[in-house]
């Protein structure tokens, strides 16, 4: 019978992984799998390619787990392992884009519209689906800031440390982002 891991800090974990412990990478999973999803999602927009960009930082991450420093937060590493494959996507995404454009228009009709989902009609939804919407026109500097400090609320060490910028960028770049979607908001409302 397998002790309890729940107790466990994430460098014993990650010394428990590498000795083969299939119950460690679970217990990995079971901390961070969520989190990882809000942060992945909140930067694509999509559940279905989220869920699949979760399993993808989870291998990365586990077969890379050597270079895990336990000293820092496993939370943090493997937040910067999810970010990596957000900008990833994103350029696979952009790539495929193009060539969509580029074909003819009566060969395009399997292309799907990138549009708000048909049961977004509830108030709430249709509220979310404007923040996502706005959300998703800000740069990817400024979407990852507010998904790491609004949604992951990562603190702002955390999140320049995962980023790989100083605190003051972060507090730049969140004031920016939050200015820049409460005006892109603003917009969208004066439409209606």
């Amino acid at each position: 019978m397998n002790p309890d891991l729940s107790h466990c800090s994430d460098n014993e974990l990650a010394a428990l992984a590498r000795s083969g412990r299939q119950d460690a990478y679970r217990e990995f999973l079971a901390r961070y799998k969520a989190p990882v999803f809000r942060l992945i999602r909140g930067n694509v927009g999509d559940p279905d390619e989220a869920l699949d960009l979760t399993q993808e930082a989870f291998v990365a991450g586990f077969a890379a787990l050597d270079r895990y420093d336990g000293e820092r937060p496993f939370r943090v590493w493997i937040a910067r392992i999810a970010v990596n494959k957000c900008r990833d996507w994103a350029r696979r995404r952009a790539v495929r884009s193009f060539f969509s454009r580029a074909l003819p228009l009566d060969s395009a009709h399997h292309v799907a519209i990138d549009g708000p989902a048909p049961d977004a009609e509830a108030a709430d939804r249709a509220e979310l689906a404007r923040v996502g919407n706005a959300m998703a026109q800000l740069p990817q500097h400024l979407r990852e800031i507010l998904v790491l400090r609004g949604v992951e609320e990562l603190s702002q060490a955390e999140t320049a440390e995962l980023l790989q910028v100083s605190e003051k960028t972060v507090e730049t770049r969140l004031y920016r982002a939050r200015a820049k979607l409460k005006a892109l908001l603003d917009d969208g409302a004066a439409d209606r």
